[in-house]
């Protein structure tokens, strides 16, 4: 896989979500990128030192460019770490569905990898990727969507994009990728039409409210189970495949 690091856009959330724990996550890749700038001019120094006979000098600056490296790899795994506990907590998508906004292509492949395991583990036949549409990419280009298709190949599962751009439905059995009509979306409410969603059509019979709050309340464990078993699992890896990288394009 590419070591390349880029993300679905500014806005990373897929929920209203107040400014502060914007402004968090944006805080953590801000110092990631600063770190990475700062560990490119060691290495450029450190090459110019070699160059000019100072092994000395060349040593020391580019011990100084990975000490930069892995502070840039710790603030890239805690934002990646935050935005997916932010997206994809209780409540904020269906349990077949997994929120990749605001990772990096790195990151959400991963992620995404770890998330098809569980699911078919626990017996889960499909998967909605929301991956975004590239609205707030540069040139409205869509970084995400074709390395998670290529996910999807690599592991022989079929998948097709759904009514909303920004999604992608995953049959896990490694059968035909046709959704059944409860399954299709309209545009999501919020964010340009590309964060929040809502089925196009509505059960036929509505549970009683006592019973839906039931099932929310037993489905809460295991999603959260799910979660924190993806950000232990994925994340430790993410930085090992990282640290092997010569260059990062932020």
């Amino acid at each position: 896989m590419s070591h390349e690091m880029s993300y679905m856009g500014h806005r990373a959330f897929n929920h209203d979500q107040n400014r502060e724990v914007e402004e968090e996550y944006d805080r953590l890749r801000d110092l990631a990128r600063q770190e990475a700038a700062k560990r490119g001019s060691c290495f450029e120094r450190s090459r110019e030192a070699y160059e000019n006979g100072d092994g000395a000098l060349a040593k020391e600056l580019s011990e100084q460019g990975k000490a930069h490296g892995r502070k840039m790899e710790e603030y890239n795994r805690q934002a990646s770490e935050f935005i997916f506990r932010e997206n994809n907590a209780n409540g904020r998508v269906p349990p077949d569905t997994i929120d990749l906004h605001g990772q990096f292509v790195e990151e959400a492949e991963e992620i995404l990898e770890q998330r098809i395991k569980y699911a078919r583990e626990h017996g889960q036949t499909h998967l909605h990727v929301i991956v975004g549409k590239g609205n707030h990419s540069v040139n409205h280009v869509q970084k995400l969507k074709p390395r998670i298709e290529q996910v999807c190949r690599d592991l022989g599962l079929q998948y097709a994009t759904e009514e909303n751009a920004g999604r992608i439905y995953v049959n896990l059995t490694g059968g035909p990728a046709d959704m059944p009509p409860e399954q299709h979306y309209q545009q999501p409410q919020h964010y340009d039409g590309e964060y929040h969603t809502t089925p196009q059509h509505q059960q036929p019979q509505q549970q009683p409210q006592q019973a839906q709050q039931a099932q929310q309340v037993q489905a809460q464990p295991e999603q959260k189970d799910e979660v924190e078993q993806i950000v232990e699992t994925v994340l430790p890896r993410v930085l090992r495949k990282l640290e092997k990288a010569c260059c990062v394009v932020m």
